[in-house]
């Protein structure tokens, strides 16, 4: 009788068990059920957004009944993610945030029409993607009518239609968040949120004033956004709004970035996995920045941020090492910091000290006689020399990289450089760098391909750098017409 009971007990334990475990991961975890009609034996994806990235959440394969079942012991990061079909199509979005327990109804003849339930969040960003679609179609249709408008009046028609479209997209955000419980389709509308510049008879003077409009803009760009929100990190939209905003409304010099994003990892900092994700993706943007001089914004992060924090510890150990490495050898090349001196030995054979230099400006020229690139710049660079720079008391200092003193020296006299200061760096004198310690030319000029240059003032403070030879004669041009618009 006690055999027959525990025999029963441990049948019922059986039969339980996947119950149990099923609620557990509902209660604790996610259990999201797609049923179709279609991908049966084959498995479909659950991705998410990552800034511009796409990312893979989990997997499940279509069983005979044709239903999949994605499930996880703990719940999934709020944020967008999309259902993608077993040939890597995306078939839908949809929401994820606290309510991970509910079911899905895809009909693959039309997945962006996706029935969702036990989930109202889902059902009302179905409802608001349908409509934008419809709106998007419809703008679409009115761009290519634009294109090949006749007239201004056909343009401004056209334009108007579109104008109103974009305002009923609008209007559906507004009336949504004014009517629904707060939710994270409430955050997500308030985030898309653009600022509407008030009329021209509300501005200080009583008529349009552009400064006003975008200053006005700027200050409510961020209204609707909050940084340590890291469900804004899994949008499509975050990363591009970020961007826009430091590209269209903030100053390109360096300081003023660095202002703004101090401000906006401020307010982010509550949030690890918001903080980590901004101060990463400001560290890639700016490391090697597009545009000259904004790798001092870099150079700030690595020193506020990133180095001796124990908290940022979530970069691989050799990407910390290249940050590191990359952080010391800008720190000694900054746009409006004196120059290091080189000296180094001439053709000669004597010591030259770049600093012994007496010039205006100096372009050092960084360059391999050997080097392809280098071959076919160096001539150019001292063809507008001879032309422009030399009788405007601008010297070249060129310091030859590896190639050789034969190679160096025939490329010198074939060419007849012989107007430029030209040094290299004897064996003796890497040697003797090398067992210093101290950094070499290539640290401290952040030279690792050649040709690289730089402009250098007459106290030799760095005004440009790693520009062609032509951006350099354009930099030079301005600043000679603001000295002869001085004198």
């Amino acid at each position: 009788m006690k055999n027959a009971f525990l025999i029963l007990l441990l049948t019922i334990c059986n039969f339980l068990s996947p119950i149990l475990m099923a609620q557990s991961a509902v209660e604790n975890g996610y259990r999201l059920t797609l049923n179709t009609n279609g991908y049966k034996s084959q498995y479909v994806y659950l991705a998410y957004h990552y800034g511009k990235i796409k990312a893979l959440a989990d997997s499940a394969m279509v069983n005979p009944s044709g239903a999949a079942i994605f499930t996880g012991a703990a719940p999934l990061p709020g944020g967008i993610y999309f259902m993608v079909s077993p040939k890597k199509e995306i078939l839908f979005e949809l929401l994820l945030d606290k309510d991970q327990a509910f079911s899905m109804k895809l009909d693959t003849a039309n997945p962006s029409a996706a029935k969702f339930t036990n989930s109202p969040l889902n059902s009302d960003f179905q409802s608001y993607t349908r409509f934008v679609n419809t709106k998007g179609a419809a703008i679409s249709r009115l761009q290519q009518s634009l294109a090949s408008a006749k007239n201004s009046i056909d343009s401004t028609s056209i334009t108007t239609e579109m104008r109103i479209l974009n305002q009923e997209i609008i209007d559906y955000r507004t009336s949504y968040n004014r009517s629904s419980s707060v939710n994270f389709l409430n955050a997500l509308f308030a985030a898309l949120q653009e600022p509407v510049v008030p009329p021209a008879n509300q501005h200080p003077q009583g008529v349009y004033d552009s400064v006003y409009a975008f200053n006005y803009f700027k200050s409510h760009y961020w209204d609707g956004v909050m940084f340590n929100d890291d469900r804004l990190i899994r949008t499509p939209f975050y990363e591009a709004r970020i961007d826009r905003y430091l590209r269209d409304m903030v100053s390109p010099d360096p300081d003023s970035i660095k202002k703004e994003i101090d401000i906006i990892l401020g307010q982010a900092v509550s949030s690890r996995e918001s903080f980590k994700y901004l101060l990463t993706h400001f560290v890639q943007k700016y490391i090697n920045p597009e545009y000259m001089g904004q790798d001092a914004v870099f150079v700030h992060l690595f020193e506020k941020y990133i180095n001796g924090n124990p908290e940022v510890n979530w970069f691989t150990e050799k990407y910390q090492k290249y940050m590191t490495d990359r952080a010391y050898s800008l720190m000694a090349n900054l746009i409006g910091n004196p120059a290091w001196d080189i000296v180094m030995t001439d053709t000669s054979g004597k010591l030259s000290n770049l600093y012994e230099v007496k010039a205006a400006y100096t372009v050092i020229c960084f360059w391999d006689p050997t080097c392809g690139h280098c071959k076919e710049m160096v001539p150019k660079l001292d063809s507008i020399y001879q032309a422009k720079w030399k009788k405007n008391d601008i010297k070249i200092f060129g310091v030859m990289t590896e190639g050789g003193r034969d190679n160096w020296t025939r490329y010198i006299r074939e060419n007849k450089l012989s107007d430029w200061i030209h040094v290299h760096q004897t064996e003796a004198q890497r040697e003797a760098e090398s067992n210093s310690g101290k950094p070499g030319f290539r640290q401290l000029y952040d030279v690792y391909q050649t040709p690289v240059l730089y402009l250098l003032d007459k106290d030799k403070r760095i005004i440009a750098k790693k520009l062609t030879y032509q951006q350099l004669d354009d930099i030079l041009d301005l600043k000679q017409k603001k000295t002869t618009t001085k004198k």
